[in-house]
């Protein structure tokens, strides 16, 4: 008798799963019928976006395009979360879970130098002085992704089951200096709750992965980061006679040079790749003064915790010691910066079949982790995340030849569109079975 009850609920079970796929699938077939037909509007607002973007917590023409759109798609949309961050909301016509897709907003202060017919020509001052400002990380990408994720799923309100939580996210390149903002404002806010998100989604176009592949990786896949800032304090002299002064930019050559060494010579790299690097270096107006001071900044990336703990530590005693050693004197700081990227091991493991099924399983690749950092990780510290790449490098492309991010030649095709919504779209289909 116990064993036939165990084959009636098995059977039962087999049943309702096989009947649930093929609903999934009818589903899915039904997502890419929506996608093909309305993914020419979909490019046309990424050429809007690309064409008029606007620096970290200044998205106010962004953030009111987008919260238009998600109007017309008839979700419930809140606006001015973390100052200008957008939030639509689509509930299913069927109980089920809430999941969050998030995307960033911001450009940075960058000119652009492709010369396409949707080119930005927008300016901003940023650190006081006057730039260009461009999409030159793809951020108009991951906007225009949501936004048609947005739209499929909205025309299939009444066969969904659960809630969506479409987020639009300011500031992931980080704030301006003095204010709050991007993914840690937006869960202080209570982004994720009201109603309370179980898990989220996020992508990041790649230039230099191939238009149809995605890359994923289980747990860390993105650096931690944390900007320095060091002033080192000297005596101005004569440059004709430099005993009768301390001199802060011999030593600040030498705090360089010994930085190099935090990570080459006093951290354990079988533990995981790390970086320290200066960035900029300002001292001095005349070839024969001295100054009395230089400033550097620069970043530090790490993967463990303990590790990013040490360095940081490292980093300090370097700067005070070898400023010390020269007569001069040395201020460091930190910043909080942003955790590291991690992507929980068991979402990812259940949903990859979703990424393999948007874009073939052989265009679905593990990569390795990178230095490059992300604010999404704030999101992950508070419920289960899952952070992949989506290729954008044209087809015919040469990777060695793709322009990388952040520079004025950046470039991502707007084929990979489609790809984006595709993958976010079975993500939120599976979901569900998965998990329930």
């Amino acid at each position: 008798m116990r064993l036939l009850l165990h084959i009636f609920l098995g059977v039962f079970i087999l049943s309702i799963q096989t009947g649930f796929g093929q609903t999934n699938k009818t589903l899915k077939i039904k997502a890419g019928d929506i996608i093909n037909e309305i993914e020419t509007e979909i490019i046309t607002w990424r050429h809007h976006l690309h064409q008029y973007p606007e620096l970290s917590n200044r998205e106010y023409k962004t953030s009111e395009f987008i919260a238009g759109k998600l109007r017309e798609f008839g979700l419930e949309v809140k606006t001015g979360i973390a100052h200008t961050g957008v939030v639509g909301i689509l509930k299913g016509g069927k109980p089920g879970p809430v999941i969050a897709l998030r995307a960033d907003m911001d450009a940075l202060p960058v000119t652009e130098r492709v010369e396409i017919p949707w080119k930005s020509l927008e300016k901003a001052e940023y650190n006081g002085q006057v730039t260009g400002v461009m999409h030159a990380c793809g951020h108009d990408i991951h906007m225009a992704v949501l936004l048609g994720t947005a739209n499929v799923l909205s025309g299939m309100k009444q066969d969904l089951g659960g809630t969506i939580k479409f987020i639009f996210q300011p500031a992931e390149e980080g704030a301006p200096a003095g204010e709050e903002g991007g993914a840690e404002l937006m869960v202080r806010e209570g982004v994720l709750n009201d109603p309370d998100a179980e898990a989220i989604f996020g992508l990041h176009v790649n230039s230099q992965l191939k238009t149809g592949m995605i890359s994923y990786k289980p747990g860390e896949i993105m650096a931690a980061v944390n900007s320095f800032r060091i002033i080192v304090h000297g005596k101005q002299t004569h440059g004709s006679t430099p005993w009768t002064g301390i001199d802060p930019v011999v030593t600040s050559a030498q705090i360089i040079n010994a930085l190099q060494t935090v990570v080459s010579r006093q951290s354990d790299l079988t533990t995981g790749p790390a970086v320290v690097s200066v960035g900029a270096i300002h001292g001095g107006i005349r070839s024969n003064i001295i100054p009395e001071q230089v400033e550097m900044i620069g970043t530090i990336r790490t993967l463990d915790k303990a590790m990013r703990e040490k360095i940081l530590e490292d980093v300090r005693r370097t700067v005070i010691k070898v400023a010390e050693s020269q007569g001069a004197t040395a201020e460091i700081t930190i910043d909080k910066g942003y955790p590291v990227t991690y992507n929980d091991p068991d979402l990812t493991g259940r949903m990859l079949s979703s990424l393999q099924e948007a874009v073939g399983k052989e265009n679905t690749i593990i990569r390795k982790p990178m230095t490059g950092a992300e604010d999404f990780a704030y999101y992950q510290q508070k419920i289960p995340g899952m952070f992949f790449f989506l290729g954008g490098m044209p087809e015919g492309a040469k990777q060695e030849n793709a322009p990388p991010h952040h520079t004025p030649s950046f470039y991502v095709d707007d084929s990979c569109i489609k790809n984006g919504i595709k993958a976010f779209c079975y993500l939120v289909l599976d979901y569900e079975m998965k998990f329930r």
